[in-house]
């Protein structure tokens, strides 16, 4: 507590509950280097290689888990409140991946990543949720980008770890890290005030926000506490359903759910969940364990980026950047692969495939990766924030699970083929952001909700 004290309490909160950020980053690479193991009769628990199908439903279950979880969680966060929501995300994140390093049949594992989906599901609707409400507006972009940060740590965690430990090593690791999150996050978690003003409770409104404010003076805390009442006074004027037909929702709902659908679009879980055996198909200079490890250092190295920029260039712009840099490297890397395919000799580019897959994972993590999820907790009123970013985010993860159970037909299709048509979703991103995008840089909640209104 006495830490709490010396430093930003908002950015203390949400630097404990990016640890479940970076598990849920960790459930979408799990299976890159964890796959290869159950695929083989040597290192696979079950006493046999594991089948096709099998391995794509052990990819695809968290995703389609994470589709659903955000229903059940909302109610949480809504009745119960962020912070004990998301304590309590810690348990099934630590329950799963125990029953990841013991169990010895395959349901089981089905069991553990369909829950590891929903708990991540929820995760990714909440924390953004939580960081938008708590933080300054100053720093609330910044402060959001975290949540990418800590993602991609789980995502290099996975890679970095993953291939050198045991299945029952790696998940042990795993499951301890969701005790230092319910330990660190118990100590120095925040209540949001949006949540005890949506309550009328606004004694604790004010007591919370004098908590996450740290050493505000009295009077800027009085003056954030009555513009927050007035926005959320302002949105339960009207009735639910006029909240939801109101043409300000409708227009941040499409924007925000056209992100997440382009942000699906651009390959990005195909690269996720299958690394290593991408690297094993294109052929590289290097064995696709060093590739995958490769990959995910550009990309955690890469989230620091965003936090630096997303409030000086602004989200439309760094979003159109993103798209751009996703097509220069996804069209020649399919020309790659296309040619190799054909017996062209490219022998003397054999490290073409890394540069390429490591640009785009930068250009991704630039700007879609991490802005549709920072937007989601901007745009939408706090009546209806939870329960729209929950269906937002049910429609990405459910084209998640798709793409990702499906697998094999991109790999019939071409894989060639399959990164030019990511490559031209993309350049429909980049016009979408162009024209379709709402800038919100700079800007408090409400007036977002004005520009959205208008």
């Amino acid at each position: 507590m006495h830490l709490a004290g010396k430093l930003n309490p908002a950015i203390l909160a949400v630097c404990a509950g990016n640890l479940l950020m970076l598990l849920s980053g960790s459930s979408f690479t799990w299976s890159s280097p964890i796959l290869p193991k159950l695929l083989s009769d040597d290192t696979s628990p079950f006493g046999r290689s594991i089948s096709a199908n099998e391995a794509t439903w052990i990819s695809s279950l968290v995703p389609l888990g994470a589709a659903i979880g955000p229903f059940t969680l909302t109610y949480m966060a809504n009745n119960f409140g962020r912070r004990i929501t998301l304590l309590f995300l810690g348990v099934p994140f630590f329950l799963s991946h125990l029953i990841l390093a013991f169990a010895s049949v395959v349901e089981l594992y089905y069991v553990a990543r369909f829950i590891i989906g929903l708990t991540a599901g929820g995760t990714f609707t909440i924390m953004p949720n939580y960081a938008g409400e708590i933080a300054e507006k100053t720093i609330r972009g910044a402060l959001g980008s975290t949540t990418s940060i800590a993602t991609c740590a789980g995502l290099l965690l996975s890679y970095a770890l993953g291939p050198y430990v045991s299945i029952t090593v790696f998940n042990l690791v795993l499951a301890f890290v969701s005790v230092v999150f319910l330990g660190l996050f118990f100590l120095v978690g925040v209540e949001s005030p949006h949540y005890y003003v949506c309550k009328q409770d606004y004694d604790q409104a004010k007591e919370a926000l004098r908590k996450v404010r740290g050493g505000s003076q009295t009077g800027d805390i009085q003056k954030e506490l009555t513009e927050i009442q007035l926005t959320i006074e302002e949105e339960y004027r009207d009735s639910l359903f006029a909240v939801v037909k109101s043409k300000g929702f409708i227009k941040a709902f499409f924007m925000v759910t056209s992100l997440l659908v382009f942000q699906q679009f651009t390959g990005i879980n195909l690269v996720f969940y299958y690394t290593q055996i991408i690297f094993q198909e294109v052929g590289t200079s290097w064995s696709p364990e060093v590739c995958s490890i490769v990959v995910g250092a550009m990309q955690f190295t890469s989230s620091f980026t965003t936090p630096l920029v997303i409030d000086r260039l602004g989200r439309k712009a760094t979003l159109m950047a993103s798209a751009v840099g996703m097509v220069i490297a996804e069209v020649p890397l399919g020309a790659f692969i296309y040619l190799k395919q054909r017996g062209t000799d490219v022998s003397f580019i054999n490290f073409f495939p890394l540069l390429a897959l490591a640009f785009f994972i930068v250009s991704y993590n630039t700007g879609f990766g991490p802005l549709p999820w920072v937007m989601l907790g901007e745009v939408f009123p706090s009546r209806i924030k939870v329960l729209a970013s929950s269906v937002a985010s049910c429609i990405s993860w459910t084209l998640s699970f798709i793409l990702t159970k499906y697998f094999d037909l991109f790999i019939s299709f071409g894989l060639a083929e399959s990164f030019w048509l990511f490559a031209g979703c993309c350049v429909l991103g980049l016009v979408f952001s162009k024209f379709c995008v709402v800038e919100t840089k700079g800007k408090s909640l409400q007036e977002i909700q004005d520009i959205f209104n208008r």
